[in-house]
């Protein structure tokens, strides 16, 4: 049984069920949105220690969490935009920026690489921490603030680099920590990754 791609469509299947509880239960279903996407994020941390230690983080797993990570997080996005509307109006700007950029990592690396990007680089990490700290101020607390901001701030920061990390590396590659190591793969260093952090 592979655990880690189980942990994967695990996170797949919460996608819709995400956005079902906001669009059809509403406001009521705030708190099981907040713990569907706390047991997301537990399957995301758990698939890649667990794939590690088998020793069968492929290329491929790698590829397939990342693509999934971005249906998922989108769907708690969409989710909260259901549910905040007027929020999200107001910083729309700002989202628009940050999607827009997804979608240039992704232009950028098709176009230069024939594959999709899958960098989880630290700073992304880092953005998804700031992501379920703003989701859970907002949905459990109404709340937005100084996490929300954070959040958009890290969104716009992390899609930055990854952006220039595509545009550093010679070749497609994954699980790039930083700027300073594609920097270094493009000198023709090998770089070292940490097993807790990249693949």
């Amino acid at each position: 049984m592979n655990i880690p791609v189980l942990l994967i469509l695990f996170r797949l299947i919460l996608a819709p069920i995400l956005l079902a509880l906001a669009y059809f239960v509403g406001e009521s279903a705030k708190m099981a949105i907040v713990v569907l996407m706390y047991l997301g994020l537990i399957s995301d941390v758990l698939d890649g220690i667990i794939a590690r230690k088998q020793h069968i983080s492929t290329v491929k797993l790698r590829r397939m969490d990342s693509q999934v990570d971005m249906v998922f997080w989108l769907s708690v996005g969409f989710a909260t935009w259901i549910l905040f509307p007027k929020l999200i109006a107001e910083n729309a700007i700002y989202i628009w920026m940050i999607i827009g950029m997804e979608i240039t990592c992704y232009f950028i690396s098709l176009v230069k690489f024939n594959k999709p990007p899958c960098v989880h680089a630290v700073l992304s990490k880092l953005w998804s921490i700031s992501l379920v700290v703003a989701f859970t101020a907002l949905l459990a607390f109404s709340h937005a603030g100084i996490p929300f901001v954070i959040a958009l701030v890290l969104g716009l920061i992390s899609q930055f680099e990854v952006i220039v990390i595509l545009l550093f590396l010679p070749k497609w590659t994954h699980d790039i920590p930083s700027v300073y190591h594609a920097y270094l793969i493009r000198k023709g260093y090998k770089i070292k990754r940490n097993i807790y952090l990249n693949g």
